[in-house]
């Protein structure tokens, strides 16, 4: 008895560790971009250069912001507008998944293509993207923290070559358009995303729900295929 005993742990075993050995699968475009499924939408945001109150107080501006997902194939990545925006007219951001990491693009007021490296942490239950890059003289970066589904930060921050700490240069307070600060859980899920919905869409009858204009050209584009896989996602959370 003990022999098949001692046989049997070593079967186990020697499963444990080909399990650990195993790489892990690596994430779609679409599963990674979950991450940022909160910013989906427009944002209403005042911005405001880092000095002095009266400088704050002279030249703080306004501008929008909207959020969006696009699809080709098997790829997705996240697209930004700006509307009077100071520093950006337009951005995207993408998955890599050889290198895991996320990577941001914008395009400049003065129509400069900027692209930065990020990644995504979590501290004290908000979740902060920070993408960076190596300039010529100093090191940049764009911080983006979450702090709630309708309202979030982003700054931009410098450090000079030769020096330990950034500076930061600028801050924007941004707020989801059409929320107030009560919304409560039970909204519905997007059926092409997986994040917050807000907006309709028909198929045989039957009413679903998507986030944004890109998720909903791509329902539009295969509802049986959305529509197979969202009703494939409930039975296995009922299970």
């Amino acid at each position: 008895m003990l022999p098949r005993f001692l046989a049997l742990l070593t079967i186990l075993g020697l499963t444990a560790t080909l399990d650990a050995d195993q790489p892990a699968k690596k994430r779609t475009p679409r599963e990674a971009l979950l991450e940022f499924s909160t910013l989906i939408g427009d944002w209403r945001c005042t911005g405001q250069p880092i000095g002095s109150v009266e400088d704050k107080q002279k030249n703080f501006w306004t501008e929008r912001m909207s959020w969006g997902w696009q699809f080709k194939d098997k790829d997705a990545w996240l697209t930004i507008g700006f509307e009077k925006g100071r520093n950006f007219s337009a951005g995207e951001v993408r998955y890599v998944p050889e290198k895991d990491h996320y990577t941001l693009s914008v395009t400049t007021v003065k129509k400069e293509k900027i692209s930065y490296v990020g990644t995504i942490e979590v501290r004290d239950k908000t979740k902060i993207v920070t993408f960076e890059r190596d300039g010529d003289k100093q090191t940049e970066r764009l911080v983006f923290s979450l702090l709630h589904s309708n309202r979030i930060i982003y700054r931009y921050e410098v450090r000079p070559d030769g020096k330990e700490l950034f500076a930061k240069k600028w801050s924007v307070g941004a707020t989801k358009e059409g929320e107030s600060f009560a919304v409560g859980d039970g909204r519905p899920e997007c059926v092409v995303s997986g994040g917050t919905a807000t907006t309709p869409v028909s198929y045989m009858g039957k009413t679903y729900y998507v986030c944004c204009s890109g998720c909903r050209d791509e329902f539009n584009a295969s509802p049986a295929k959305y529509v197979k896989e969202y009703e494939e996602k409930l039975k296995a959370k009922k299970k």
